[in-house]
């Protein structure tokens, strides 16, 4: 038997050797690095645009030109702010801008670098110059997502009007996993001015508008809430990832990362942000925060093509 116990300790040495190669292999991954909440704008790393025309506005209080990539008040002369110009020389847009109270401002397509704060413009084009975006075939979200009934969409017609219709989003608004909830007037021919004439008060009959709710969990309950008040067309559908309650939270947050311009909460249950420029990282930081595809960033300054 002494002839055999080399070959044995061999074999073992061998096993032993790859169980340590397998250990060594398939070790626990390093978790990542979590990404720190931004606190300020992206600067672009090559050329940025504004994809259509925007407004640019000197002020003459010696801020100098600005680029207006968020709201602008309606007014003569019109009021708004934005990054800094660097250059920007209105001699070289004469006849493209108006001008009022001292005050400058034009309608341009502007691409450029972008520093984080300040804009160069390295391509100007009048806004009579662009060219109008392509069409695109925007799925339309307020559509209802629900087949209509074999018995047609109203079931009690002596609760279709529109207080019936505003009692049922006021139902659907104290759902405990309410999310979101609209109104598909795609069936009404009538303006929301032809309906009002047509009954004072809120008594019009709105029976071929149809009220979509959507709500995290429970279906049927949603549905046996709305229908105590209303008996016109309703879809309550499951979807969303957070209450509406919860995405006014993550809403009022998100609105407070730099460069924050609007935000909004639509009715698949996303909160919308529109920024000045997010070269990714700003959108990063709010997926590890509240999880993919609750918030959605939409950069003003986009990758120049």
């Amino acid at each position: 038997m002494r002839p055999l116990l080399a070959p044995v300790l061999a074999l073992a040495a061998l096993l032993l050797g790859a169980c340590g190669d397998v250990d060594a292999s398939t070790g626990p991954a390093a978790a990542p690095t979590p990404l720190v909440r931004p606190t300020a704008v992206p600067p672009a790393e090559g050329e940025v645009t504004t994809a259509y025309a925007v407004t640019v506005l000197d002020d003459a209080t010696g801020r100098g030109p600005e680029l207006c990539l968020g709201g602008v008040l309606d007014s003569l002369p019109p009021q708004c702010g934005g990054p800094s110009l660097v250059g920007w020389d209105w001699s070289e847009h004469e006849g493209d801008y108006q001008s009022a109270a001292g005050v400058r401002w034009g309608e341009f397509e502007v691409t450029g670098r972008f520093d984080g704060r300040r804009f160069t413009a390295t391509r100007v084009v009048p806004a009579d110059d662009v060219p109008p975006p392509a069409s695109e075939d925007d799925v339309d979200e307020f559509a209802t997502p629900c087949s209509a009934p074999a018995g047609g969409w109203t079931v009690d017609p002596g609760r279709v009007t529109q207080r019936d219709r505003n009692r049922a989003f006021a139902v659907a608004r104290h759902l405990d996993d309410y999310v979101s909830s609209w109104v598909d007037t795609s069936l009404d021919p009538r303006t929301p001015e032809e309906i009002d004439q047509g009954s004072a008060g809120g008594a019009a009959d709105v029976s071929r508008q149809i009220i979509d709710v959507r709500v995290l969990r429970d279906v049927a309950g949603g549905e046996a809430a709305v229908r105590r008040v209303w008996g016109g067309g309703l879809c309550v559908v499951r979807g969303g990832t957070r209450t509406d309650a919860d995405l006014a939270v993550v809403q009022e947050q998100a609105q407070e990362l730099p460069g924050a311009l609007s935000s909004g909460r639509g009715v698949t249950g996303v909160v919308d942000v529109d920024v000045l420029h997010d070269d990714g990282t700003l959108q990063a930081w709010a997926d590890q925060e509240y999880g993919p595809g609750v918030v959605t960033l939409h950069s003003a300054l986009r990758p120049a093509r």
